[in-house]
């Protein structure tokens, strides 16, 4: 068979091409068990991240509230003092905490925050008198009393 094709032109010779066969399509699936082992401890621990963050957040919303009410109150001692104890009966064991007073309260707000010195200051002198008689606003008092609420731990509990 000796086809003679230079009399056809090329839209003639065009028509008998035969058609291109496309390829099969490429699949989107993980092509071994590997990956979807990997997807799967990938997605177990963005989960994990998320209900670690969750638990967080919601263990913190004490403190949230606490940092918002400091800031309405102010340099007010008597304000600063109902926060700060609420605060810490909301953390802390009530029976630990309910009962301090004087000294032992502000020895107790020293020890759970390293960050925060309330004993032998006027601030701390502010703190207590404050619920009791008029104080004079103490300019420190609100600092410390928001880094406490920022850095307190319960690690470091009073015995």
């Amino acid at each position: 068979m000796n086809d003679d094709l230079s009399h056809l032109s090329l839209s003639e010779l065009y028509d008998r091409l035969e058609p291109i066969t496309a390829p099969p399509p490429i699949p989107l699936t993980p092509q071994t068990t590997g990956w979807v082992v990997l997807c799967v401890i990938a997605f177990a621990f963005v989960a994990i991240g998320i209900a670690h963050f969750l638990r967080r957040y919601r263990a913190n919303a004490y403190r949230r509230a606490a940092l918002v009410a400091l800031s309405k109150a102010g340099d007010d001692p008597a304000a600063i003092a109902q926060i700060l104890r609420r605060t810490a009966i909301a953390t802390f064991p009530r029976a630990q905490v309910a009962g301090l007073h004087g000294e032992n309260w502000l020895r107790f707000l020293d020890a759970t925050s390293a960050k925060v010195t309330f004993a032998a200051t006027d601030a701390g002198k502010a703190l207590l008198a404050g619920p009791y008689k008029t104080v004079a606003p103490v300019p420190d008092l609100a600092l410390l009393a928001r880094r406490w609420v920022q850095t307190h731990s319960h690690d470091s509990v009073v015995p």
